[in-house]
């Protein structure tokens, strides 16, 4: 089978990059993933509102699985990205995107913080 050039960039480009740089690309999966899933409510379109949100849910579950509760920030992570994740399933169960919209600036937030750590780290 034919290696898919995209792909074989793709793999090449998340193998080189740094811890802050990964942690940055979770956090704009779940923005994106977020955005997607106001898209498809407004459409009407529930299967793949779901779809969007499960992907975030991923996401977060992911980020909760790496934290490292040896620094008392850990527990301050946990916290948020549960409440994340409560706020998306209630989005998901009652089809509204107010709760997606809350979320949104929070997460914004975070990876806006990650990213300038990730810079000043190269400094």
């Amino acid at each position: 089978m034919p290696v898919n050039p995209y792909q074989k960039y793709k793999q090449q480009s998340v193998m080189t990059m740094t811890q802050g740089e990964m942690l940055v690309g979770l956090y704009d999966e779940i923005i994106k993933q977020c955005n997607g899933a106001i898209m498809y409510m407004e459409e009407n379109n529930v299967s793949k509102t779901n779809e969007a949100l499960l992907r975030s849910q991923r996401v977060l579950t992911h980020l909760r699985s790496t934290l490292n509760f040896k620094y008392d920030i850990a527990n301050n992570l946990d916290a948020l990205y549960e409440y994340f994740n409560r706020r998306l399933v209630e989005a998901n169960i009652h089809k509204d995107k107010k709760p997606i919209e809350e979320i949104i600036p929070m997460v914004t937030d975070l990876r806006d913080a990650y990213a300038q750590a990730e810079r000043l780290t190269r400094t």
